[in-house]
């Protein structure tokens, strides 16, 4: 079924930089997006494509709106929903007093399938209709989480937590039976639909040298899921694993030297790396999720975005709920841009749109499905509110380009900006 939706429309085509390159950005004004059977067929002025929809088209107009690519959150914990805004602490202390109990709760198979609920619920709210998620270590929350992006007809990749060492009892899982367990899930789930699995080792720290062997294992077996990690995101850790593993060069070496740094590999934070482990994760193919309210909530450092992207590495955002404070990419984009004017970057609003769209696809490997509106793509889009708030509406009315105004709305954005999310060309239902 073909239909056309009738709005400003703004993607990106590549990364437009520091410097925001014109040439990057693809806007219309008075724009069309037609899509069938919810693939992308087409983008342009609306003047140019009306002429040409057949009678029987429907068309949904969305006047002083601006349509974008659905948002992609490349790093984001399902289960920590309900400790976001948990005060004080540093990762390792954080994790202990509210990450691990919080998690313990997920042996209640229900209780993983009504926080599934909710969570996807709140994404779709916020416009994000692809993410990379982390479950728990009981194979039921992968399970919760994809059965419900699997009814939603989102595309979701998620796993669960492969953890047996330094963490609860009632946490830990084998080296056997987290091998077993995600091989399982991966036939599982893998590849259904839209939904894809991801081999998810916590961090180095939590598994034992026996485990992250297994977890090579799986990845050199199924070489098309995706790996789900985090890597040298507080200083106390990277201390911490370089005497755990006095062999390794650095944190990326440890994941290296198992198999686990390859393309469709997403670290989260990558905040204290430096030269070599930047160009040997450019090299893999191995890929950066930026997580800027969760690094200044839990104190970690900031994100040095130019160093990446200069080292050719991949980088998507990550709102990083629980450590991090929104499920709202617009907001996490805001406070990317704060992590980067203090380390003297610029972050135009274009290329936070690009890092929640296009790049968080190539961060991903989806960049042939998803991130902008080349035809053939599938029509994952949000419907942009400038007048969602009262303040926004004030502060857009008076834009002179849509740079500005699309600067405005991430700067002051919550979900009232987001007036639909439409997932594979339907409108998600909030259920």
């Amino acid at each position: 079924m073909r239909q056309a939706f009738k709005a400003s429309v703004l993607h990106c085509l590549a990364d437009p930089g520091e410097a925001s390159d014109p040439t990057a950005l693809q806007f219309f004004d008075d724009g069309l997006l037609i899509i069938e059977n919810g693939r992308i067929v087409e983008v342009g002025e609306a003047a140019t494509l009306l002429p040409q929809l057949a009678a029987d088209v429907a068309i949904a107009e969305f006047p002083g709106k601006i349509i974008v690519p659905g948002f992609i959150d490349c790093h984001v914990h399902f289960p920590q929903l309900d400790i976001i805004a948990s005060y004080g602490a540093q990762l390792l202390d954080w994790l202990n007093q509210y990450a691990f109990p919080a998690e313990a709760r997920f042996a209640d198979e229900s209780y993983a399938r009504e926080i599934a609920a909710v969570f996807l619920n709140e994404l779709l709210r916020n416009g994000t209709t692809t993410a990379l998620v982390f479950g728990t270590v009981h194979a039921h929350s992968a399970d919760a989480i994809l059965e419900a992006a699997g009814s939603r007809g989102m595309r979701l990749i998620a796993g669960k937590v492969l953890m047996d060492s330094n963490c609860p009892d009632e946490l830990r899982d084998t080296p056997e039976s987290a091998y077993a367990d995600s091989k399982t899930l991966i036939e599982r789930w893998h590849g259904k639909d839209r939904l894809g699995y991801a081999i998810t080792p916590r961090f180095a720290l939590t598994s034992s040298e026996e485990q992250l062997a297994a977890a090579g294992r799986l990845a050199s077996e199924y070489p098309d899921v995706w790996i789900h990690t985090h890597l040298a995101e507080n200083k106390a850790e990277v201390e911490e694993i370089a005497r755990q593993f006095p062999e390794s060069r650095s944190y990326l070496g440890v994941y290296d030297q198992y198999g686990l740094l390859r393309e469709r590999s997403m670290f989260a934070h990558c905040l204290h790396l430096d030269d070599e482990d930047r160009s040997c994760m450019a090299a893999k193919g191995g890929a950066a999720a930026f997580c800027p309210t969760s690094n200044l909530f839990l104190g970690s450092g900031l994100f040095d975005l130019r160093a990446m992207r200069d080292a050719n590495v991949r980088v998507g955002l990550g709102t990083d709920v629980g450590g991090g404070t929104s499920l709202s990419l617009l907001k996490t984009a805001s406070e990317a841009y704060k992590v980067l004017h203090l380390q003297d970057q610029a972050l135009p609003a274009s290329r936070a749109l690009y890092l929640a769209t296009l790049g968080a696809a190539e961060a991903l490997y989806l960049d042939d499905k998803l991130g902008n509106f080349e035809a053939g793509k599938e029509a994952d889009f949000v419907v942009l509110d400038p007048a969602g708030s009262s303040l926004s509406e004030r502060r857009t009315r008076v834009a002179t380009s849509i740079e500005e105004t699309l600067f405005a709305i991430t700067t002051l954005a919550d979900d009232r900006n987001v007036a639909a999310t439409y997932v594979a060309g339907q409108r998600a239902e909030i259920k």
